[in-house]
């Protein structure tokens, strides 16, 4: 079950253990039931703080219950936590066992003052990236407040589970029963939807806050290259950004970041917030920009409202709000979202063997989810709208290669259709002929680019026709004062080391800027007081 290296790593952990635990399975004689039984005993050898219990009844079986010594409420894992998910596990082990989260400690003071029956289940799989962070987001909850109750479910060992409640997309989380949220969620956002006054508690600290030297908008790569550049200088950063890392946190395999061979998203957005955190910064997350109000005079101080309703103050802004995956909007794509229509193959793949697909775009990203997705379902039927493939040509020619692979250059997709709440088949009409097909499939992925996060900036500076925030060689913006860097920008080539050279190089430019104008007089004697 465990190699050698991992049974080594897993026992230094576990002698961080401050309190016994014990482990209550509900077995049975399944291939996965016996799994887990020997990875339950594996654990056991490790640690004479850890005991193990098999007189678990729970209902969903196989499964077991990290808890404290004496305590039967804990974390549930149904189904077997390797892969991605053994880290969760790993870190439900020392949690449970009094070794203290890196969490800080108004997050922990929110979830002790949730009140109420938090009854959660998430649903993973091994192969998702963006399952860890909620599936230990709920562990700690559960852990650390005995009103939640988290169960991590494997989707592949409950599969009857999953078709029944139309799971097809990975995080899903239910509570008490109803849909809560999908995808990535960090255990601020889930204590912020669940605590109605947060945003405005929030707002308030925000409203107290001095003015900054420098801010910066977004905590993707330019964003966190932007931050470390600027506080090298010695001077005042703040960094408000919805989730750091931005896009970064949903990619998978990285391996054109130079000195880094290979790596992962995760991995490189918490390098990036430990690094910026090293330099003091001050990160506020959950931030999302609400609208930019200019200096009334240059060298005055710029006001960013946060959609939560504080403001904050600086010299100096660097705009890094990042992109988003683009829409096909079609009708039928927004209704069936999670439903069959994805936007990760990585992640929402598995849940899809043996099962029909289709993916839209002949991009880079297109053309690697279809070979990765091949290797997974039954079929793979990828849609292009211009009338060749623009992903290279080593991609295009080991898709070719694939033989259950079908491409429809030169095609529109004109809908995505279903039944009974979930994706039955697309269609799409050949631009040659303007004859529309249909095709039959369970799962739509839509792989066509991004789409730049700057709906709260129009009307206030300049933006490209494709809503891009144009800037010169030096990052300006048509604001003083204003920057912009990274996806966000007409900068050509959207790729990581790109916005994170694009960072440096606004954060160098806007501390130009911080020393070539001069603060305003008024603004100086309030500085004073």
């Amino acid at each position: 079950m465990l190699d050698d290296a991992l049974k080594a790593q897993l026992q230094q952990y576990l002698a961080l253990l401050r309190q016994p635990i014990r482990l209550i399975a509900s077995l049975d004689d399944s291939e996965t039931g016996k799994d887990m039984g020997e990875l339950l005993n594996t654990i056991v050898g490790l640690s004479d703080k850890v005991t193990l219990d098999t007189s678990g009844t729970d209902a969903r079986t196989p499964s077991f219950v990290v808890a404290r010594e004496n305590e039967t409420q804990g974390v549930r894992f149904a189904g077997l936590p390797l892969g991605h998910e053994f880290t969760s596990l790993v870190l439900a082990l020392l949690w449970t066992g009094g070794h203290p989260p890196k969490v800080e400690q108004d997050v922990i003071d929110s979830i002790k003052t949730l009140d109420g029956d938090f009854n959660f289940e998430v649903y993973m799989s091994l192969s998702c990236h963006n399952c860890p962070d909620v599936v230990q987001a709920l562990s700690l909850m559960a852990i650390v407040n005995p009103k939640v109750k988290t169960v991590v479910i494997e989707g592949g060992a409950f599969q009857k589970e999953v078709e029944e409640r139309q799971i097809m997309a990975v995080p899903m989380v239910f509570l008490n029963g109803q849909v809560f949220g999908s995808g990535r969620m960090s255990v601020e956002e889930i204590v912020a939807k669940l605590d109605t006054n947060a945003a405005a508690r929030d707002a308030a600290k925000l409203n107290e806050k001095a003015p900054y030297d420098m801010l910066i908008v977004g905590g993707g790569p330019a964003g966190a290259a932007a931050a470390v550049y600027a506080a090298r200088k010695g001077i005042r950063v703040g960094v408000a950004a919805e989730r750091f890392g931005g896009q970064v946190n949903d990619t998978m395999a990285i391996e054109n970041y130079i000195s880094v061979l290979e790596t992962d998203g995760p991995k490189l957005a918490a390098a990036l917030e430990a690094q910026v955190r090293h330099y003091n910064v001050d990160i506020m997350n959950l931030q999302r920009a609400d609208k930019i109000v200019p200096a009334t005079a240059v060298g005055g101080l710029i006001e960013v409202q946060m959609a939560n309703g504080g403001v904050l103050k600086a010299r100096s802004v660097i705009l890094s709000t990042g992109a988003r995956w683009r829409n096909v909007n079609v009708p039928g794509e927004a209704e069936y979202k999670n439903k069959g229509v994805a936007y990760c193959p990585h992640c929402d793949g598995p849940l899809f063997k043996g099962k029909r697909v289709s993916v839209i775009g002949g991009g880079n990203s297109g053309v690697e989810a279809a070979i990765d997705l091949a290797g997974i379902v039954e079929h793979v039927t990828l849609i292009e709208f211009a009338d060749q493939l623009k992903a290279d040509a080593v991609l295009v020619n080991k898709l070719k290669s694939l033989p259950n692979v079908t491409i429809h250059a030169n095609a529109q997709t004109t809908e995505i259709t279903g039944e009974g709440g979930k994706v039955n088949g697309l269609s799409y009409k050949d631009r040659a002929t303007d004859v529309v097909h249909h095709i039959e499939l369970e799962g739509v992925f839509v792989q066509i680019g991004l789409v730049p996060n700057t709906e709260f900036l129009k009307g206030t500076l300049e933006l490209s026709r494709f809503g891009e925030i144009v800037i010169d060689d030096k990052c300006h913006t048509s604001l003083p004062g204003v920057f912009a860097a990274g996806d966000v920008t007409t900068v050509p080539y959207k790729q990581i080391v790109i916005a994170a050279g694009e960072g440096s190089k606004a954060a160098l430019s806007a501390f130009d800027y911080l020393i070539r104008t001069p603060v305003v007089e008024k603004e100086k004697e309030l500085s004073v007081i």
